[in-house]
């Protein structure tokens, strides 16, 4: 908080009344000590003579005597004088003492009050200079506050500037790196589309192959069927009319000739059936040859198959015992007699390369 300055009639006030007061009390006292004085004694001879008389008195000796007397009332006058001289010279003194005491106690308090003028002068230089230096420094700090704000600013902005520049230089190479890709990308993917299609072309004409191969061996098969099958109607129609036209032997032996016949038919549908779904192994090799028990329901359904005599390959057994498994059915041999399936409940297969349409 700021004082005020105090006036000029201010500040010289109280100086003023302690002077007037000072002065007053000097003046009491001289008061005081001159009605307080004491009377002096009538001044006495200082030289005191004593007369002697002589029972014989000559003239000169009693004018002599007389003029004694009267030196010495002269200089009991004279002392008388300068007592009161000196008393006086006392008073003087002390006069001039009491206003010698005076005008030091109205010096001192002149220097009092300029030195508490000077102290004040000296007290408001330090607070005008204390202000000077707080105003100095308070503007100082504003200085720096503005630097510090513009260097901040400037900082930022060039902070902000590269950022900005690092975004445009990132978004430019990742534009690049994307147009690189994507370039990339559409020759992978022409080489894909074309890999592709030439696999599609590929697998459209194995596919035609196969279904050229699968319509070939279905004509085949379902020739070799009709074959078998109208050869089968043929015999069993003419070992029919046999048995209708000869004796029971002859009867008897067309129709075991009959059943040989039909049991070579399915022993070759059972070996094109199983060449079909054979998978060649590739360690398979013409002269290799395999025995396989097989067992069969009256509906023509294979319920297993096994080795027992092997070709010496693993994987050519593997693939032979696989192919006879995936028949799973052959439907032909619904119907048969009893006695001619018998012999398909259990029986042995030789298979070869050969025999697999290799």
């Amino acid at each position: 908080m700021q004082q005020r300055e105090p006036s000029a009639s201010e500040s010289y006030f109280w100086p003023s009344v302690w002077a007037v007061g000072l002065h007053v009390l000097v003046f009491a006292l001289l008061f005081v000590s001159f009605a307080m004085t004491p009377e002096l004694p009538p001044s006495k001879p200082i030289v005191q003579a004593t007369l002697y008389q002589l029972k014989s008195k000559s003239q000169a000796t009693t004018q002599t005597n007389q003029k004694i007397a009267g030196e010495a009332k002269k200089t009991a006058s004279r002392q008388t004088e300068v007592e009161q001289l000196e008393q006086k010279k006392v008073e003087q003194e002390a006069i001039k003492a009491a206003e010698q005491k005076k005008a030091d106690a109205a010096q001192k308090a002149e220097e009092a009050r300029e030195a508490a003028e000077a102290k004040k002068a000296e007290e408001a230089a330090k607070a005008a200079e204390a202000k000077k230096a707080a105003e100095s420094k308070k503007a100082e700090e504003a200085k720096k506050a503005a630097e510090k704000q513009q260097a901040d600013i400037a900082k930022k902005k060039a902070e902000e500037e590269a950022k900005k520049q690092a975004e445009e230089e990132a978004k430019k190479k990742a534009a690049e790196e994307a147009k690189k890709q994507a370039a990339e990308d559409a020759k992978k993917k022409a080489a894909e589309d074309a890999k592709k299609k030439a696999v599609a072309e590929e697998a459209k004409k194995k596919a035609a192959e196969e279904a050229k191969k699968k319509a070939a061996a279905d004509a085949q098969k379902k020739k070799a069927q009709e074959a078998a099958r109208k050869s089968a109607e043929d015999k069993k129609a003419q070992a029919l009319a046999e048995l209708l036209s000869d004796t029971t032997e002859r009867q008897q032996a067309l129709a075991d000739e009959q059943g040989d016949q039909v049991a070579g038919d399915f022993d070759d549908l059972i070996r094109m059936r199983a060449a079909e779904g054979w998978a060649r192994p590739p360690s398979a090799r013409k002269g290799m040859t395999v025995t396989l028990q097989v067992n069969m329901l009256p509906d023509g359904t294979v319920t297993g198959v096994s080795v027992i005599k092997s070709s010496g390959d693993g994987p050519f057994d593997s693939s032979a015992v696989a192919a006879v498994k995936n028949i799973g059915r052959l439907t032909e041999m619904q119907g048969m007699k009893p006695s001619d399936f018998n012999r398909y409940r259990s029986f042995k297969m030789t298979f070869t390369p050969e025999d697999l349409a290799l």
